[in-house]
């Protein structure tokens, strides 16, 4: 009968062994669902955004309140979706791009965000990107009955 030293025996180590496998497994998981979480929530947001900044332009009585209510309509949109990004709105107008608003035109809002992975200080400096872009862009047309004549 041979008797084993403490040295060599295996007994409780597999318990060791799957928790450590576990831990160095579930921690990138949970930070994959946590960045997919974030980059589809940021989507939907700058989604949105654009349809109702385009809606908000299109009813404006000036093209300066048009823009000021596409601002707003970012902002709210983005804060309900509990999203801090940075962003960029860029609107034009078709066919007339000097008359946004006349009758029967088209507006196109385009937003750009770029949203921050998440549980990343901004002082890491790595060569790999920081930021998710997202894009997006609706088109409204100024009502026949609205806009200017």
């Amino acid at each position: 009968m041979r008797r084993s030293s403490p040295a060599t025996d295996d007994a409780g180590s597999a318990s060791i062994e799957f928790l450590t496998a576990g831990i160095l497994l579930l921690v990138p998981i949970v930070y994959l669902v946590v960045l997919v979480a974030t980059v589809q929530s940021a989507a939907l947001a700058t989604e949105g955004a654009a349809r109702q900044a385009a809606r908000v332009f299109v009813q404006a009585p000036s093209v300066e309140a048009g823009e000021e209510g596409a601002a707003r309509a970012l902002e709210l949109a983005l804060a309900d979706h509990g999203v801090s990004a940075e962003t960029r709105v860029t609107i034009t107008c078709t066919p007339a791009p000097a008359d946004c608003l006349a009758r029967r035109s088209w507006v196109t809002v385009r937003i750009d965000a770029r949203v921050p992975l998440p549980l990343v200080p901004p002082l890491l400096d790595v060569r790999a990107p920081l930021a998710v872009p997202l894009e997006a862009s609706a088109t409204q047309q100024v009502s026949r009955f609205g806009g200017r004549p």
